[in-house]
């Protein structure tokens, strides 16, 4: 399977229609059967667990569900991100958790200086570095983190304080592709409240991490003024569920850029890459913005890096061009586009400017 096939249909997974919010965690043989679903078909999974209650609850529920022929190999998963001098302790006290679940437990190490800006951002990708790799080099198809709907609501909150398109309004999926790893977050439909009383009920023990009351961080900050937004009735489930219907949007959006794409016979050739510039005129300006992102994507340029404002405002400069028949030489994320009075655009990465000219 392609790379964008695979990510069509990471984008795709269950998003017919709005998840129901878990106020209460169903237990049951059959609850946990159902919350685990899209993890029957792997060939091992990974479990980050950080020692909160949140995944503390999911690697009892992951034990509790793996109770059954055949098992499916379970690692549990540690990052100590060395940012505070408990975290070893921590990542070592989950890892006597694991074993008395019967699990094994690897602890992960983000180790180098840390950087003095954008702390989070760096710690969330270094996490993930750590963890997919542990998965490649353990055979394991998945990763399973403890992402809840609090956690969907705040994501979008941030998302939408930043000036995010349609695409990053969509929030978390509860499914996706991370370097040929599958990544699911089974909790996503889950309210926190419900996985800590889960916690208390049973007994099971977890740790609090200072760092969440952390007002330096914007998730933290967030997460004072949501009930605030509460009372107005702004809930994290409204504001999840409204996420889940932006990833249905952004996905028949994308659907049909995938098919205007396919009709601009996009041809790679020594030159770059060739396609008809005429569709981003024929379709409307959301399409012709996928249109164009999927053109550069196709060259090897990284989207995560660019603002989506630049992007816009080239799709808008060549549509000009292209409605008035004039040809066009820009530059966007690392590429060269060259649109010709024929209509044809070229898309090929741009020159590694030498040093000093």
């Amino acid at each position: 399977m392609s790379r964008s096939a695979r990510a069509a249909r990471d984008e795709t997974a269950g998003l017919m229609a709005c998840p129901p919010a878990d106020s209460v965690i169903d237990a049951s043989v059959a609850g946990l059967d159902r919350l685990f679903s899209p993890l029957k078909t792997a060939s091992g999974i990974v479990a980050a667990v950080s020692g909160g209650p949140d995944s503390v609850a999911l690697m009892h529920l992951l034990a509790r569900w793996n109770q059954r022929f055949p098992p499916v190999p379970i690692l549990v998963a540690t990052v100590d991100h060395g940012l505070r001098s408990e975290s070893a302790r921590e990542a070592a006290w989950v890892g006597l958790q694991a074993e008395a679940l019967g699990l094994p437990h690897v602890q992960l190490a983000w180790e180098g200086a840390k950087p003095s800006t954008g702390l989070q951002d760096k710690a969330r990708a270094a996490r993930y570095a750590l963890l997919v790799d542990c998965a490649r080099a353990r055979g394991a198809s998945h990763l399973v983190t403890a992402h809840t709907l609090d956690d969907q609501a705040e994501t979008l909150l941030m998302r939408m304080a930043a000036g995010s398109g349609l695409t990053g309004l969509a929030g978390m999926r509860p499914e996706r592709d991370r370097d040929g790893i599958r990544h699911a977050r089974p909790l996503l439909g889950c309210e926190k409240r419900a996985l800590v009383a889960l916690c208390q009920e049973q007994g099971w023990a977890f740790v609090t991490d200072p760092s969440n009351a952390d007002e330096r961080f914007a998730r933290v900050r967030w997460r004072r003024v949501a009930p605030v937004l509460a009372e107005e009735g702004l809930t994290a489930r409204r504001l999840a569920s409204l996420a889940f219907r932006l990833a249905r949007a952004e996905d028949a959006l994308d659907a049909k850029a995938a098919e205007a794409y396919g009709r601009a016979g996009p041809d790679h050739g020594p030159q770059g890459l060739s396609l008809d510039g005429s569709v981003l005129v024929a379709e409307p300006f959301d399409i012709a913005v996928r249109v164009l992102a999927k053109a550069l994507a196709a060259v090897g340029m990284d989207l995560h890096t660019g603002r989506l404002q630049r992007l816009e405002t080239c799709t808008t400069h060549l549509r000009t061009a292209r409605h008035a028949e004039q040809a066009l030489k820009t530059s966007l994320w690392g590429a060269v586009l060259v649109l010709n009075r024929d209509g044809r655009l070229t898309v090929l990465p741009e020159e590694t400017r030498r040093r000093g000219r």
